[in-house]
Parts: structure tokens; C-alpha cells; sequence
């Protein structure tokens, strides 16, 4: 990995390349992120710089994470990740990564939580088939069909059954970074991003690039 940096989904809107083709892109507040934390290979066996984001304030902040801030004479962000960069040797503690860490063109993979959705059953968590509400097997209302055989008269474990659906991270690969805008710490990347309005995102160079 040779950047990352973390930000916030502002929402989705669509921009005009040079001829006139409508390109769909998420915006993302990326940044200004400060480095609360960088570990060493000799001290913690690998290379990595932790990242934060927004301030918090002081009632939102236990007293083991008021002692890590403090440890590194950096104000208290209320999101911590971090980031097993290249090279960690340009970056120190106090230093900031602003969104023009990427640059137009970059592919990057943005990680997201999605939006939670409760516990949900088996049509719209698996897009299963609806039973049929003819001939007698009715009424009964988007139930899904048999979920078996009479041999061995049970269901298999990880069958697709109702259960809680949404609030997972889910990462979205090669998408494209179509525009930057450093003074507003904004990037627009090409797509659609997991997560709602608001939410936290971490955003990297792509793996598969």
C-alpha cells in the first residue's frame, strides 16, 4: 500500500468529462487526517502510521484513548485506522494527509460500512423466488419455498434463511478517481460507494491496479 487516508461519504452527484459524457461519481470529505501513531518494524515487528479524523471532544473520550492522544501530543479524533504503508519514513507523528495524496486518475479501493437493515427475511436478504399464492398453498405472505428434502429431513448448515442483513464492511474495488478538490479536502470517485450519507470510509490505492 503505498497511500490511504480516511473520509467521509458527503453523497452522490454526477460531473461532465471534456466531451460531454455524464460520468455518476460518490464525493468523499477525504481528510485532513493528522498521524496519531508510527510503528516500526524494530519496535512492533511492522511498518504501519495511524491515521485520525475529526476532533472529538473531551466527554466522548475515555481515559485510555485521552492517554494514547496525548502520548503523541496530537489532538483526539474520534476515528483511528490504520495503515501498513510502503514508506512510513516520510511521515512522522503530527504530520497531516490531506485528500491531494491522490491525484486524478488513481484507482483506489474504498472500504465502507452498509447501511444496517435489521433483521430482514429471505426474499430481500437472498432475493429468493416468492412461494406461490395458487392452488391452495396461500395465504401466506413473501414466504420462500421449501428450504429442503425429505432425505436427510433437515436443513443444511448456511442455508440461505432470513437473519440480519446490512451493517458490514464491504470493500469496493478499482474505482477511479475522476476529481479533486484540495482546498475543500474533497475527492469524487467514479461509482457508487458502500454506506449512508455521513458514514466513515477508507480509502487506499487498489490492490489489483
Amino acid at each position: 500500500m503505498k497511500k490511504g487516508i480516511i473520509g467521509k461519504k458527503i453523497g452522490m452527484t454526477q460531473i461532465f468529462d471534456e466531451v460531454g459524457n455524464v460520468i455518476p461519481v460518490t464525493v468523499i470529505e477525504a481528510g485532513p487526517c493528522v498521524v496519531a501513531q508510527k510503528k516500526t518494524a524494530e519496535k512492533d515487528g511492522y511498518d504501519a502510521v495511524q491515521l485520525g479524523f475529526i476532533d472529538a471532544k473531551e466527554k466522548q473520550m475515555t481515559k485510555p484513548q485521552k492517554g494514547h492522544f496525548e502520548k503523541g501530543g496530537v489532538a483526539a479524533k474520534k476515528h483511528l485506522k490504520e495503515f501498513r504503508l510502503d514508506d512510513c519514513s516520510a511521515l512522522n507523528v503530527g504530520d497531516t494527509v490531506a485528500a491531494d495524496t491522490f491525484v486524478v486518475g488513481d484507482k483506489v479501493d474504498v472500504t465502507g460500512t452498509t447501511k444496517g437493515r435489521g433483521y430482514t427475511g429471505a426474499i430481500k436478504r437472498w432475493n429468493l423466488h416468492l412461494l406461490g399464492k395458487t392452488h391452495g398453498i396461500g395465504p401466506i405472505h413473501r414466504q420462500s419455498g421449501s428450504m429442503g428434502v425429505i432425505d436427510p429431513a433437515r436443513i443444511f448448515k448456511n442455508k440461505k434463511m432470513a437473519g440480519q442483513y446490512g451493517n458490514e464492511q464491504v470493500t469496493v474495488l478499482n474505482l477511479e478517481v475522476v476529481k479533486i478538490d484540495a482546498e475543500k479536502n474533497l475527492i469524487a470517485v467514479k461509482g457508487a460507494i458502500p454506506g449512508a450519507k455521513n458514514g466513515i470510509v477508507f480509502i487506499r490505492d487498489s490492490v489489483k491496479a
